[in-house]
């Protein structure tokens, strides 16, 4: 029987760590390159990143910190893969063939694509050709409209694409992706929990694994993920906001049943 993952997921905007609400608001919080050392000291499955800086890069450092940040975000992918001892993917301004395997090169065991997956729909399958279904991941982020009804979005929550996540999970798994990353604009820093029907309908609907992701504010929400149906579950803001949040996120998971590395 596989065992179900728990993963962070580190945001990156302009070089810079940052946690997320509602896919607009950007808060500074760190330095990508610190975040996982600490996070190999931790009994984590795997590391997600993901770069959603749009435009030109903009790298400013806090005033506060005397931290240097890299200028190139492949300079950040390589030295955060020097010292990654899990599992790593990386996502964010993959729009070719070339970009991706400039990533997989500078470490990245996974690439997870989002607006590529609408502009780029043979992608999928190139990189899937090369390198295996299973290192390609498609990032699917949903908006709950006030009517009930579910739209895939892209570009964050600027560009409905007039498909729903069933839809796009659908055509996702037939381009040759491996897996899911599903992300939920309404609960993205909502600390309400994760979106059971979301993740319920989309994980039924495909035969890959789905990665829940938005909404965590207690430990006990990842269980709940689980039993939705997703393979894995995943979170950002609470690994940066809490106290040994591998451990007590794994004993959560064990005490509800969920059969978890530890």
């Amino acid at each position: 029987m596989l065992k179900h993952r728990l993963i962070p997921v580190l945001i990156l905007k302009n070089g810079q760590l940052v946690r997320s609400e509602s896919f607009s608001t950007h808060q500074i919080i760190g330095d990508p390159i610190h975040e996982v050392k600490r996070f190999n000291e931790w009994n984590v499955d795997e590391l997600i990143y993901l770069d959603i800086t749009k435009g030109d890069y903009n790298f400013q450092g806090r005033s506060d910190q005397r931290t240097q940040y890299l200028s190139d975000p492949l300079d950040i992918l390589d030295a955060v893969s020097k010292t990654c001892f899990m599992p790593l993917t990386w996502g964010g301004r993959i729009s070719s063939f070339d970009d991706a395997a400039k990533r997989f090169s500078r470490g990245a065991d996974k690439i997870t694509l989002n607006n590529a997956l609408f502009k780029s729909p043979n992608l999928v399958s190139q990189i899937a050709k090369r390198y295996g279904s299973q290192a390609v991941v498609a990032s699917i982020d949903a908006f709950k409209h006030d009517n009930g009804k579910y739209e895939a979005f892209t570009c964050g929550k600027d560009i409905g694409m007039g498909i729903t996540p069933i839809e796009h999970a659908k055509k996702a798994e037939a381009m040759g992706a491996g897996e899911i990353l599903l992300q939920s604009i309404n609960r993205d820093g909502a600390a309400m929990g994760y979106d059971l029907d979301l993740i319920s309908d989309v994980s039924s609907a495909v035969s890959i694994p789905v990665i829940a992701c938005s909404g965590v504010g207690m430990y006990e929400h990842y269980a709940k993920g689980i039993k939705a149906g997703a393979a894995a579950v995943a979170a950002a803001n609470i690994w940066h906001f809490k106290e040994l949040s591998d451990r007590n996120g794994k004993r959560a998971l064990k005490r509800a049943g969920i059969n978890i590395r530890f």
